[in-house]
């Protein structure tokens, strides 16, 4: 796979609690120049990306992070201001103490509940599959098919682990047709990148995918 092509997957992400509009503004400069798929930034930041690009980049956001047990109330008002204020695309915490507590019916509803407030708007669910049993993340697989979602999401990339490839190949296994998959965290070298592509996962969430990729073509950028 061409290296310039490996970017297009890519959700190029900036999500740590001090992240500065200096470090907002880079990271959406290197999406435009590399073609990622988007940036994927606090809800702070929405409106003023916006203002300052355009059309010139397509806006994600994270709803309900990194824990996820916030009320699902909570959880539509953030997806409401973020529509409102220019996000294309939504990646949402599952609750993980329902999954815990067996209360999957709850977890798809809510799922689906953003899904309506979305439209037609991407919605990812992060099912945190470090915190998970095989069992768990069988069912989150139906939970999150059946709910209407877009994307089933691995990790936060703040919890005590990332992707893998026998999670990537769970999924493949249990979502259904409709459902793509997005693997985050633990995608360290070009080798695992192209092993998460190549095992079908059709984006890649990671904050250091430009030097990932381009080594030292991306350095003092």
């Amino acid at each position: 796979m061409n290296k310039l092509d490996m970017l297009h997957y890519v959700d190029h992400t900036l999500l740590k609690a001090y992240a500065t509009w200096e470090d907002i503004k880079k990271l959406c400069d290197e999406a435009i120049q590399y073609q990622t798929a988007s940036v994927c930034i606090p809800s702070c930041y929405i409106k003023r990306i916006r203002e300052t690009y355009g059309d010139k980049i397509n806006i994600c956001t994270v709803i309900g992070f990194p824990l996820g047990y916030c009320q699902t109330e909570a959880k539509v008002a953030e997806c409401k201001q973020a529509l409102e204020d220019g996000a294309n695309e939504f990646d949402m915490v599952i609750n993980i103490t329902d999954v815990k507590n067996g209360d999957y019916e709850k977890v798809q509803d809510e799922i689906a509940t953003l899904k309506k407030v979305v439209g037609d708007k991407i919605l990812k669910v992060i099912i945190e599959t470090c915190y998970l049993t095989e069992e768990e993340k069988i069912k989150m697989c139906k939970v999150v098919t059946d709910a209407g979602a877009d994307f089933i999401k691995t990790s936060t990339g703040f919890g005590t682990a990332g992707a893998t490839i026998e999670d990537i190949k769970l999924f493949k296994k249990y979502i259904g047709p409709n459902v793509k998959i997005k693997a985050a965290g633990g995608v360290r070298t070009v080798e695992d990148f192209e092993s998460f592509v190549n095992e079908g996962c059709a984006r890649i969430g990671t904050s250091s995918a430009i030097k990932l990729v381009l080594g030292e073509e991306a350095k003092g950028y």
